[in-house]
């Protein structure tokens, strides 16, 4: 009893809307509340012990590492080097979108704080240019999905630690999907405003000077992820330890390369990172409580059973998989779904010897493409929010992106080398 009635309403506080951490703080206290034999004490224990983990650190660090980036001015001069690179194409602008969340996806690690960035940052630009709001807000949304796999994102260190899965492996495991997510959506961009007549290329050329200032200031900030995946496989460095490396290297960029990191922004960028930094780790602790409870009722081991039981092959048991995260994607928050459902499907895909890394980028791709589907997914309202779209203006105009990311979803549950082969032949 004491089990339907916390699941019961855990389900029920996600379709209010109630914030996931407190929506799981008070089912696990339901659980304990109504009649399960466990003391009281234990869960207090268990929300303080879901946070002993010296890998948790990394989070905190690649936050923190994220925001000294934004404060830097990072962020204008890779969306300068983006719209460099992109001027030739068709829509140039909405191609440097694309670009500029791929890079910061090394940089900001949440697909969240990306859409919001670059809401502000690009779609008044792009609407400048022509282009409609709705068609603005739907390629900043979608593009910022890239970020989720795009290492060091948060996804990937959160879904390392619950599931016990090497993050250095995961690290790697997520660069090509998302370079392929990347060219897919410019590729879709591209049809879409040769179709409609957005932004024609620019045909003047640049002078060398500007190449080269924009280029070295680029690549800069660009080094920050190959310091962090270099050191991990090296060995210089554990992934909790490349957090604290990206920081100081995030610190020294802001501070003496392009001297736009005062002592006063300093403090204000490591406020932010720690009210940041808080939310998600308290998501995590009060996620250890729940899947405590989870644990004695033996609730994973009866749906690995089950699923077991019902699914023959591994192509049926990621097809169902697919399928239900994708369907749960459309009510629950993405983080939700990453820490309540990857702890219960995650050893079922084990049984059909589905590789642990691959299917946690699957999982990881699946909680990302929620993020923009309706009718509760997060990115979508953060981006309409911003932008002041119509919620049905947006979602007609981010079909043919949705469409495009479930194309990528499956090429990559169906083509293990995409994600296994980096970390394969890195360690």
């Amino acid at each position: 009893m004491a089990v339907g009635v916390a699941l019961g309403a855990l389900f029920l506080l996600f379709f209010l809307g109630t914030p996931v951490a407190f929506a799981l703080f008070f089912s696990t206290f339901l659980y304990f509340f109504v009649g399960a034999d466990q003391p009281t004490m234990m869960l207090i224990q268990r929300l303080a012990g879901g946070l002993e983990s010296i890998s948790l650190l990394a989070i905190p660090f690649f936050i923190m590492a994220g925001v000294f980036m934004n404060h830097s001015g990072i962020t204008e001069r890779l969306l300068r080097l983006a719209e460099l690179l992109t001027r030739r194409m068709h829509g140039g602008l909405a191609q440097a979108n694309v670009l500029l969340s791929t890079f910061m996806g090394g940089l900001s690690g949440s697909n969240i704080a990306d859409a919001a960035m670059n809401s502000k940052l690009l779609v008044p630009s792009m609407t400048e240019k022509g282009y409609p709001k709705a068609f603005s807000s739907a390629i900043t949304a979608s593009s910022s999905l890239v970020t989720s796999t795009i290492p060091p994102g948060i996804a990937l260190i959160v879904y390392g630690y619950v599931n016990n899965v090497s993050i250095g492996r995961l690290f790697l495991a997520g660069v090509v999907p998302g370079i392929l997510m990347a060219l897919c959506l410019m590729a879709l961009v591209s049809w879409k405003c040769r179709q409609q007549g957005y932004q024609p290329p620019q045909r003047t050329k640049v002078p060398r000077s500007e190449w080269v200032s924009v280029t070295r200031a680029g690549i800069i900030a660009l080094l920050l992820p190959l310091v962090v995946i270099g050191g991990i496989r090296i060995g210089i460095f554990t992934p909790t330890e490349a957090g604290a490396m990206a920081v100081l290297y995030a610190l020294i960029v802001g501070m003496f390369v392009y001297r736009q990191m005062t002592p006063r922004t300093v403090a204000l960028a490591t406020n932010e990172s720690l009210i940041a930094s808080v939310n998600v780790l308290f998501i995590i602790a009060v996620a250890s409580g729940f899947a405590r409870f989870l644990t004695w009722e033996q609730i994973p081991q009866e749906i690995a059973m089950l699923l077991s039981s019902q699914v023959g092959t591994a192509i049926a048991f990621l097809l169902l998989a697919n399928f239900i995260l994708l369907l749960l994607g459309m009510f629950l928050e993405g983080n939700a779904i990453l820490i309540v459902l990857s702890p219960l499907l995650a050893p079922v895909a084990a049984q059909f010897g589905i590789d642990p890394v691959h299917f946690g980028i699957i999982f990881i791709l699946n909680a990302a493409i929620g993020t923009i589907t309706p009718p509760l997914g997060t990115v979508m309202f953060t981006t309409c929010s911003i932008t002041g779209v119509k919620v049905p203006d947006f979602i007609r105009a981010v079909m043919p992106f949705w469409l495009v990311m479930v194309g990528v979803l499956l090429l990559v549950t169906f083509v293990p080398a995409l994600s296994l082969a980096l970390p394969n032949l890195i360690f």
